[in-house]
């Protein structure tokens, strides 16, 4: 548990270049507090701890403004910048170093019960209020861009944006035509 503590400390480190020394990263970004009050609440969540995992990610949201239900998975290495805001749902998957953004919702699209929530791989970027949605997945190293409303699976290596989220980029190549002067009339 403590080496993912250092990922997460490093995750800082590599991504954000404001960030300082080691003492202003344990002290000033709640985005780092939040991951760590959660994989406790997540610790306890697992050995079936009634009642205090809901409470701890309860205060968790209160002091930092950042939604994760104890119930979520969350890879090491893992940034969230500028986190109000940010929810992640009970059963969602979050892979080793993703990097999330203000707004961004990893949420359900059901009240059924079994896997409702995306599973996000590793290296994925998720731009401010994004939101994706439903037993989706997004594949390795794919970005989601700013406001994108995501509701079918990513490819690896892809680029979504838009409303509804298409992939625009698929392998560092373009996908689709952007060229929306030549798009004809329906």
């Amino acid at each position: 548990m403590f080496e993912t503590f250092a990922q997460d400390i490093e995750a800082v480190r590599d991504r954000d270049p404001a960030a300082g020394n080691t003492l202003e990263i344990l002290l000033a970004y709640p985005g780092l507090h939040a991951l760590w009050l959660h994989r406790l609440a997540h610790w306890l969540w697992e050995r079936k701890v009634p009642v205090i995992p809901r409470l701890i990610s309860h205060c968790n949201r209160w002091l930092t403004g950042i939604e994760i239900h104890p119930g979520a998975k969350i890879g090491k290495g893992v940034f969230i910048d500028h986190g109000m805001g940010v929810v992640i749902g009970e059963t969602a998957e979050v892979g080793d170093y993703v990097t999330l953004y203000q707004g961004v919702t990893l949420g359900g699209t059901g009240k059924e019960k079994g896997k409702r929530h995306p599973t996000v791989g590793k290296n994925v970027v998720i731009a401010a209020g994004a939101k994706v949605l439903g037993p989706i997945t997004v594949g390795d190293d794919s970005k989601v861009g700013a406001g994108a409303v995501v509701v079918r699976d990513v490819p690896p290596r892809s680029t979504v944006v838009g409303v509804p989220g298409k992939v625009v980029m698929q392998e560092g190549e373009p996908v689709v035509d952007l060229h929306h002067e030549a798009i004809p009339d329906p």
